[in-house]
């Protein structure tokens, strides 16, 4: 995921994780201790998504929290009757608005694994979605950029992928993105920092618009 960086944005990846290390408090759970080696991986891939944005967009919380595995909270939930439910649900990671990002290692400690899957881009793209109120797939744009571009680009390919999903064909992206616009914004961002060439291959207009985003061209990078 790294390879293609230049010497100058290596040099500044690494600024960047010295300064989320220094700013965030890692905190090992079921009695997992977190090396210094374990927070260093789950930095650098936290930290490259804003190589070119700056720490500004994890402001406001502290807290990364690491579980050996995954993990299934458990949760109240309402329906629409008024009744409450307590529900657990299998995870592998979270975002909090304004709280921690929750990870499990085992997900974490496989990232060099170049497959369109990373759980450290995926939680931390969210934190960028949710700058500006909660994870809807719609994070703010930088000047420069166009709203009605990036929801034509995102509303489109959105569908397009929930139909590709619903009968089978999904263009080797994972289908949780289908779920949710955040969770289709976080899952694509997944593949536009691992897998560009597919990104770019099935919804162009939306690796046009996370380029813009995250100013980076990775298409171009890790060609």
């Amino acid at each position: 995921m790294l390879e293609g960086l230049s010497n100058k944005e290596l040099s500044r990846l690494q600024e960047l994780t010295i300064l989320f290390m220094h700013d965030k408090v890692f905190e090992g759970a079921h009695g997992l201790a977190i090396s210094q080696h374990m927070a260093l991986i789950i930095s650098l891939q936290a930290c490259l998504p804003v190589l070119n944005l700056g720490m500004d967009g994890y402001d406001g919380w502290t807290s990364v929290i690491v579980y050996p595995a995954g993990f299934a909270p458990e949760r109240s939930i309402t329906d629409e009757n008024g009744v409450v439910h307590r529900v657990q649900t299998d995870l592998s990671g979270e975002s909090w608005q304004r709280g921690p990002v929750v990870l499990s290692w085992n997900e974490v400690e496989t990232a060099g694994v170049i497959d369109g899957h990373n759980l450290v881009v995926h939680e931390f793209a969210h934190k960028l979605d949710m700058q500006n109120g909660v994870a809807n797939g719609f994070p703010p744009l930088h000047k420069g950029m166009h709203i009605k571009d990036w929801i034509k680009a995102f509303t489109d390919g959105f569908e397009h992928f929930q139909h590709e999903c619903r009968t089978g064909k999904s263009p080797d992206i994972d289908c949780y993105g289908a779920t949710s616009p955040a969770e289709f914004l976080a899952v694509l961002s997944e593949v536009f920092f691992e897998r560009p060439d597919v990104l770019n291959r099935n919804y162009p207009a939306i690796y046009e618009q996370l380029r813009q985003y995250y100013r980076q061209d990775t298409l171009m990078r890790l060609r």
